[in-house]
C-alpha cells in the first residue's frame, strides 16, 4: 500500500432553539441537515459496518449541534417536520401520476423519507447515541470542536474565553461518549499558539490546520503536509492537503458544481401553489425550502432540465473513481521520495455530503469500496490511528491561518462585522471579573454565572460574523449577537449587586439552555 487517507467531516450548525415560536425559519437548519446528511451518513456507516467495508472515518461533532440534536424539544419538532415531509411526499405522488417525468421522482422521495423516518425511530430519536456507538464498535473516530464554535484567534487577548471554550467542549464530549477526545477540530482551522495551552490542558493531542499553517511554518516542515508534525508544545498538527480539497472545492473545477447533480436551490418550495405548500413551509408566511427538489443544475443558462437519479449516480461514481486515481497517484508520487508513509489529510465540511450535493455520500460510498477492494489500494484512517503507527515527527512553529478566505481572518473580521469585537471584549473582561469577585456564591448566583458563560460562549460563535459576512440571514446574525450579549450584560448587572431576578434567569435559561453543568470558574 502507498500511504493513508483520512477524511474528516466536520459537522457543525449554530445553536438556534426558540421554544417561543410553534414554527421558527432558521430552526430549519438543523431539521435539514438531519435529513439530508447526519441520518444518511448513520445509515451509510451502518452499511459499512454490515459489509464489514474496513474504512475508518474522523468525524467531528460539534458541542452545539450536538446539544440540538439531544435537545427534546427540538427531536420532536423535528418528527412533525419528518411526518409533514412524508406527507407532503404523500401527496405528491397524487399530484404528479400524469406527469411521466416527475412521478418517478414523487415515488422516489417518498420511499426515501419513510425509510429515513424508520432509522430515526431505529435510533431512538438518538443521533448522538447512534454516532457513539459506532465510535464504541470502531467504525470512526469523534473529534470534538470549541464549545460555540467560536474563532479562537479572536479570543487569543482573553486566555479565560480560549480556557472555557476548549475545556467546555472537552466536558461535553465526556457527557455524550463516555471517553474524553484526542483530537480537536479548531473552529475554521483558525490557528494561532494561544490556544496550546488549552488544548494540552484539556489532554488533546491533535489538530487540523489548512495548508499554509504548516507550509508556512518555522522551520518548514520536510514533509510539507504529507505528514504531521509536533509543535514545541507536543501537540501533533496535520496539514489539508491541496489537491484532494481542490476536485472538491473548486467553484470551478469542483465535483459538486457537475451540471447532471440535483440542484440544491431548486426547489418546490418556490415553485408551486403558496397555499398547497403553506402547511409544510419552514416558516408558515413565506416561501422556502422543502427539501423535494425536481432538477438538475443543467448548466450556467436556460431551463433546468428534470434531474435523472441513473446519470446523476452514474456522475458520482465517475467523480469517485476519478478522485481516486488522484490519490493514488499522489501518493505514489510521495511515496517515492519520503522515508515514511504519507498521509493526505481531506476534511470538509459534512453537510457538503447529502445537503448541499445530495449525490456526496454515494460518492463517499464508492471511493471507499473502490479503495478498500481486496487488494486495497491505502488504508483509510483516522489521525489517531496514524499518530499510533508512525510517533516520532518533526518539530516546528506553525503559522497562524485559517480555512476561510485568503487564508487569514477576514471573513470573520470586516466592515461588515468587525463592530462585535469591541463588545465582546468588554463582555469577556467582566466575565471575569465577577467571577473572579464571587468565590462562594449562592446557588441563584452559581446559576447565574452558568448562564452568563452560556450568553458569552454563544456571543462569540463563529456563526453571526460569518453571516453577516455572506448576507444570508444577516437580521437573523444581528439579532442573536445583541441578545446574547444585552442577556449576559443583564446577568452581570445583576450579579455584581448580588441581586439575581430568579424569574428574568429562568426566561433566560429556557431559551438558551445548553452544557447544562458548564464550570464557571474557567473563567477566573
Amino acid at each position: 500500500m502507498a500511504g493513508y487517507l483520512a477524511l474528516v467531516l466536520h459537522a457543525h450548525l449554530p445553536f438556534v432553539r426558540h421554544p417561543e415560536h410553534e414554527r421558527f425559519l432558521e430552526e430549519s437548519w438543523l431539521y435539514e441537515a438531519i435529513t439530508e446528511t447526519y441520518l444518511p451518513l448513520v445509515e451509510l456507516l451502518q452499511a459499512w459496518e454490515r459489509d464489514r467495508v474496513n474504512a475508518r472515518l474522523t468525524v467531528a461533532l460539534s458541542p452545539t449541534l450536538c446539544s440540538m440534536l439531544l435537545d427534546p424539544l427540538l427531536q420532536a419538532r423535528y418528527e412533525s417536520r419528518l411526518a409533514g415531509l412524508i406527507e407532503l411526499a404523500e401527496k405528491e405522488t397524487f399530484r404528479t401520476q400524469w406527469d411521466r417525468a416527475l412521478q418517478p421522482l414523487a415515488a422516489r422521495n417518498l420511499e426515501r423519507f419513510c425509510r429515513l423516518r424508520e432509522l430515526w425511530r431505529g435510533c431512538g430519536r438518538d443521533l448522538v447515541g447512534a454516532f457513539r456507538g459506532l465510535q464504541e464498535r470502531g467504525r470512526l473516530e469523534i473529534i470534538t470542536c470549541a464549545a460555540t464554535h467560536a474563532l479562537l484567534p479572536l479570543l487569543a487577548d482573553h486566555p479565560p474565553s480560549l480556557r472555557g471554550q476548549i475545556l467546555t467542549a472537552r466536558d461535553h464530549y465526556r457527557a455524550c461518549f463516555g471517553r474524553d477526545p484526542v483530537g480537536i477540530w479548531l473552529p475554521e482551522c483558525g490557528y494561532t499558539p494561544a490556544v496550546e495551552p488549552y488544548l494540552r490542558e484539556a489532554n488533546l493531542r491533535w489538530f487540523i490546520v489548512d495548508t499554509h499553517g504548516l507550509l508556512h511554518a518555522t522551520p518548514r516542515p520536510r514533509y510539507a503536509v504529507f505528514a504531521p508534525v509536533f509543535t514545541p508544545q507536543g501537540l501533533a498538527v496535520f496539514g489539508r492537503d491541496v489537491e484532494s480539497a481542490k476536485q472538491v472545492w473548486s467553484r470551478n473545477e469542483g465535483y459538486p458544481g457537475d451540471p447532471r447533480y440535483r440542484d440544491f436551490y431548486r426547489d418546490m418550495g418556490f415553485d408551486l401553489d403558496f397555499d398547497y405548500l403553506r402547511p409544510y413551509l419552514p416558516s408558515p408566511d413565506h416561501r422556502g425550502f422543502t427539501g423535494i427538489k425536481y432538477y438538475r443544475i443543467s448548466g450556467p443558462a436556460g431551463e433546468k432540465q428534470v434531474y435523472a437519479p441513473e446519470v446523476a449516480e452514474a456522475a458520482a461514481r465517475e467523480h469517485a473513481r476519478h478522485f481516486l486515481s488522484g490519490r493514488l497517484a499522489q501518493l505514489g508520487r510521495l511515496e517515492e521520495i519520503m522515508d515514511r508513509p504519507p498521509v493526505l489529510v481531506a476534511p470538509y465540511d459534512a453537510e457538503l455530503f447529502g445537503h448541499w450535493w445530495h449525490e456526496g455520500l454515494l460518492f463517499l460510498d464508492v471511493l471507499v469500496r473502490e479503495a478498500l477492494r481486496d487488494p486495497p489500494a491505502f488504508s483509510l484512517v483516522t489521525p489517531t490511528d496514524y499518530l499510533r503507527q508512525q510517533a516520532t515527527h518533526q518539530v516546528v512553529r506553525p503559522s497562524a491561518s485559517s480555512w476561510g478566505e485568503a487564508g487569514h481572518l477576514r471573513v470573520w473580521l470586516n466592515e461588515k462585522n468587525d463592530w462585535i469585537l469591541p463588545h465582546l471584549r468588554v463582555a469577556q473582561a467582566r466575565m471575569t471579573e465577577v467571577v473572579g469577585a464571587l468565590s462562594q456564591p449562592t446557588e441563584l448566583e452559581a446559576r447565574a454565572l452558568r448562564q452568563a458563560a452560556r450568553e458569552l460562549m454563544l456571543a462569540q460563535a463563529s456563526d453571526w460574523p460569518f453571516i453577516l459576512h455572506t448576507g444570508t440571514s444577516p437580521g437573523y446574525a444581528l439579532h442573536r449577537v445583541n441578545h446574547h450579549l444585552l442577556n449576559f450584560l443583564r446577568l452581570h448587572e445583576q450579579l455584581t449587586a448580588r441581586k439575581v431576578d430568579e424569574a428574568i434567569l429562568s426566561r433566560i435559561e429556557s431559551q438558551d439552555l445548553l452544557f447544562a453543568q458548564v464550570d464557571w470558574r474557567y473563567w477566573r
